[in-house]
């Protein structure tokens, strides 16, 4: 049997960690996993000691420091119940000012750690390789040029593909989703992604509304989708009421992939869900806000010019971002009024993003399960 503890934060690293541990038990049928997770993970036999949204913080100020001592204690009660237990191996998925301290102490005490998910240490944050180096003996990348960069640091990684480009079909069947949904198949539909922390939508759901109003007013027959998690579904109506779009915004309790596939264009929130999109081929608007204090300290660590992974992947703004105050509602309307109008107006540019959309799929398209648990053997192999 293979006692593995896993730690996945928010709904991304809860998705990512199901697919990891789907390749776990095929290879280990007696698989005991246990530590922190979501509904993906308990779907698979994971018992959570505490929930996954418990990590769910996002920021520098405030943000973290009214969660910090929390977080902490969670930590440390973590660290000490599996000093206790010791399970063969510790896999950090994602959540990385969570899981790195925790995975240098573990290692520490002898306890293989693997880190699923590289930090962007490419895009910010640079100095957090000689965290990763002391913290993990192996790292799954889901993006093929980062192993190469981590080698030249001394640190052992396995590029194993990204798992929702396994997931996500080559050829979504948008028809299936708009009847899936109720929607006639001529009819613009907008997917809203305002993010799935509660920060997130603090600083981004209220523009969202707003450029969802201007978007409608400029466009009455567009339709309007947004996939919230139960817990953020109460907030997010009042946001949509007070922006007068509560009549136009037809809220889904998840169903963000649906959602993608069935849409024309997305307005969302920077992270993994703009690599959905554009898996989905779909595309998009990105944007994101944060408070004062974390933007100015961002600033200054961002490596890169492009904050959304699509334009990272491609190197170049193949889809447009507007980050804190340029994250106008008006400016986000624009942008997507612009691409709801390019079958007409601009074809070119629809096409050319398909195609490199297309490239970028089978670029990462590999067995993740199947790779990711072919890696954490090689790093138990060598722990015996």
């Amino acid at each position: 049997m293979l006692r593995a503890a896993l730690v996945a934060g928010e709904t991304s690293g809860d998705l990512l960690a199901g697919l990891l541990l789907d390749g776990m038990r095929q290879r280990w049928s007696a698989l005991q996993c246990v530590g922190i997770g979501g509904p993906q993970m308990a779907a698979r036999g994971f018992q959570a000691w505490w929930e996954h949204d418990k990590l769910a913080v996002h920021g520098f100020g405030w943000e973290v420091l009214r969660r910090y001592r929390e977080i902490v204690g969670i930590r440390r009660q973590l660290k000490q119940r599996l000093l206790q237990q010791r399970p063969d191996v510790f896999i950090g998925v994602d959540a990385p000012d969570f899981n790195l301290d925790l995975e240098a102490d573990l290692r520490a005490q002898g306890i293989p750690t693997v880190h699923f998910v590289c930090p962007s240490i490419w895009a910010w944050r640079p100095e957090r390789i000689e965290k990763i180096r002391r913290a993990c003996d192996h790292v799954l990348c889901l993006f093929p040029f980062e192993p190469a960069l981590l080698a030249q640091h001394g640190v052992a990684a396995t590029y194993v593909g990204h798992p929702l480009a396994q997931v996500i079909p080559l050829q979504p069947d948008q028809a299936a989703a708009r009847a899936q949904l109720g929607f006639e198949a001529t009819v613009p539909v907008v997917a809203v992604l305002p993010g799935s922390r509660e920060s997130e939508i603090q600083h981004l759901a209220g523009v969202f509304m707003q450029a969802v109003a201007l978007i409608g007013n400029a466009q009455p027959d567009t339709q309007f989708i947004l996939p919230a998690l139960p817990a953020l579904r109460t907030r997010i109506e009042a946001l949509a009421r007070a922006a007068g779009v509560a009549d136009r915004l037809r809220i889904l309790d998840g169903q963000s992939h649906t959602a993608l596939a069935a849409c024309d264009v997305s307005l969302m929130a920077s992270g993994t869900a703009t690599l959905e999109a554009a898996l989905f081929k779909r595309p998009m608007v990105i944007a994101y806000r944060m408070g004062a204090v974390s933007w100015q300290i961002m600033r200054r660590k961002k490596l890169q010019p492009w904050v959304g992974l699509p334009n990272i992947l491609c190197q170049q703004f193949v889809v447009p971002e507007f980050l804190q105050d340029a994250a106008t509602p008006q400016a986000l309307a624009n942008a997507v009024l612009e691409w709801l109008r390019a079958p007409q107006h601009a074809p070119d540019r629809l096409l050319h993003l398909r195609q490199r959309f297309d490239q970028l799929h089978l670029q990462l398209r590999c067995d993740t399960p199947q790779r990711a648990a072919h890696a954490i053997a090689e790093v138990l192999h060598a722990a015996v």
